[in-house]
C-alpha cells in the first residue's frame, strides 16, 4: 500500500509570527510526539517531557500576556496551534487546553501581585496545571459542589474531593472552586493551590476507554491550608470565574476535536487511496467517496465555527453562545468522523495496527468534558429563548 502523507491544513493566519508558531508546533508534533504516541497511549504513559518542551518553546502560554511569560497571541492562533497538537496526540492537545483553562482565573481575576508572583512559572516555567470544579456528586450541576473552604485567621482550610481532574495527582498547581458561603453559585470562591500542599493527594487514575496516557483522577483535600493571598477574585465570585473559564475552555475542546477528526480523515484518505479491491482503489467507489466528502465538509465547518467564536472573543465581544455551538458541533463531528474512518478501514480499522480505533475511543470523551453536549444545547437554547421556566408546587 503506497504511503500517502497528509497535506497540512491550509490556514488563514493573521501574522507571520502566527505562521511560525504553527510551523513550530508541527515540527515538535512530528519529531517529539508522533513517534511515541501510539505506544505510550497503549501503555498509559503521560509525556511530561513534552509539556516541558512546549513550555520552553513558548507554546504553553500562548493566549496570555508576555509580561508574565505568555505569547501575546490571539485566541484564533492559540486554538489552531492546539488543533495541530491534538491531531498528533489528543493527550497533548487536551493537556495544553486544560493547562490554559487552569491559568485563566489568575490571569483574568488575580491581583497584579498574584500575577507577578505565580504566572511566570505557570506560563513559561515548566509548571503544569489542573482545573478543579467537578465533584463525585456534582458534574453538570457544578453549582452544587460540596468542597468547603473555611476561614481560619489569614488562611483558608479546604476539605473535600474533586473528580474527573485532568492531571490530577501530577499537577504543579490546582485552580480550585470551593464553597465559602451559602448554598448555590454565590457561595463559591476560587483558590490557587500548590500541587505539593500538605493534605492534598491524588487518587489512582481512572481506567478509561481512551486517552489512557492522560491521567484523570480524583483529588482529595484533607485540611489543605491556603493563605488568603491565594484566593482569586472576590469571595463568592468563584462560580462566575469558573463559567468564564469554561467559555474559553470549550473553544479549546472544539479545536482539539477538529484536530482529532482531521487526523481520522487523513488516515482514511491515505488508506482508501492505497487499498485495492475489485481491481481498483476503494477510493474510486462513490459510496466511500461521499463518506470522505462529508467528513471533510463537517471538519471545515467545525474549524470555521470555532474560529468565528475565537475572533469574537479576541474582539472583546460576547462569545458564550458561539463557544457552546463550536464545542457541540466539533465534538459531534469528531465522533462521527472517527466512526466513519474505522468503517472505511474495515477490519483493519478495528485493530490497533492502525490509529483510527484509538481515535474513535478518544473522540467519545470530547462529547462529555467541559460540559456535556446536552449542556451545550441548554446553553445555546438559553441564549435563543431565555432561561427555562421552572415549575413550582
Amino acid at each position: 500500500m503506497p504511503d500517502r502523507a497528509p497535506q497540512p491544513v491550509d490556514r488563514q493566519l493573521p501574522t507571520d509570527e502566527a505562521r511560525d508558531l504553527i510551523s513550530l508546533a508541527r515540527d515538535i508534533a512530528q519529531r517529539e510526539i508522533a513517534p511515541r504516541a501510539a505506544e505510550e497511549e497503549d501503555a498509559g504513559i503521560f509525556p511530561r517531557e513534552v509539556f516541558t518542551l512546549l513550555s520552553r518553546s513558548g507554546l504553553l502560554g500562548l493566549p496570555y500576556d508576555s509580561e508574565y511569560g505568555g505569547g501575546d497571541q490571539p485566541y484564533e492562533v492559540y486554538l489552531q496551534v492546539l488543533e495541530e497538537l491534538a491531531a498528533t496526540r489528543l493527550t497533548v492537545g487536551l493537556g495544553v487546553s486544560v493547562h490554559s483553562l487552569s491559568c485563566h482565573a489568575l490571569a483574568n481575576y488575580g491581583t497584579k501581585q498574584q500575577q507577578v508572583e505565580h504566572l511566570p512559572a505557570m506560563l513559561g516555567g515548566g509548571f503544569l496545571g489542573a482545573y478543579c470544579l467537578s465533584e463525585p456528586s456534582s458534574g453538570s450541576d457544578a453549582a452544587s459542589l460540596r468542597t468547603k473552604a473555611v476561614r481560619d485567621g489569614e488562611d483558608w482550610v479546604i476539605d473535600g474531593t474533586k473528580a474527573w481532574i485532568t492531571h490530577g495527582g501530577i499537577a504543579d498547581f490546582y485552580t480550585v472552586m470551593a464553597r465559602t458561603g451559602e448554598d448555590g453559585p454565590r457561595g463559591i470562591s476560587a483558590f490557587l493551590v500548590p500541587g505539593d500542599a500538605a493534605g492534598l493527594s491524588g487518587a489512582a487514575p481512572e481506567k478509561k476507554m481512551g486517552m489512557k496516557g492522560s491521567p484523570t483522577a480524583q483529588v482529595h483535600f484533607d485540611g489543605v491550608r491556603v493563605p488568603d493571598e491565594r484566593r482569586l477574585g472576590e469571595e463568592g465570585q468563584g462560580f462566575a470565574i469558573a463559567l468564564s473559564a469554561l467559555d474559553s475552555g470549550r473553544l479549546g475542546i472544539a479545536a482539539c476535536a477538529i484536530g482529532l477528526a482531521q487526523a481520522a480523515l487523513d488516515e482514511a484518505v491515505a488508506y482508501a487511496s492505497g487499498r485495492q479491491q475489485f481491481g481498483r482503489p476503494i477510493s474510486d467507489f462513490q459510496g466511500l467517496r461521499f463518506m470522505l466528502a462529508d467528513m471533510a465538509t463537517q471538519i471545515e465547518a467545525g474549524r470555521a465555527l470555532y474560529l468565528a467564536a475565537a475572533r469574537l472573543r479576541d474582539a472583546g465581544r460576547p462569545f458564550a453562545k458561539q463557544a457552546a455551538m463550536a464545542k457541540l458541533h466539533c465534538t459531534d463531528t469528531a465522533m462521527k468522523a472517527t466512526i466513519d474512518a474505522v468503517q472505511i478501514l474495515g477490519g483493519y480499522g478495528y485493530t490497533a495496527d492502525f490509529p483510527v480505533e484509538r481515535y474513535m475511543r478518544e473522540a467519545k470523551v470530547l462529547q462529555i468534558v467541559e460540559g456535556t453536549n446536552q449542556i451545550q444545547r441548554m446553553v445555546i437554547a438559553r441564549h435563543l429563548a431565555g432561561p427555562e421556566a421552572h415549575r413550582t408546587g
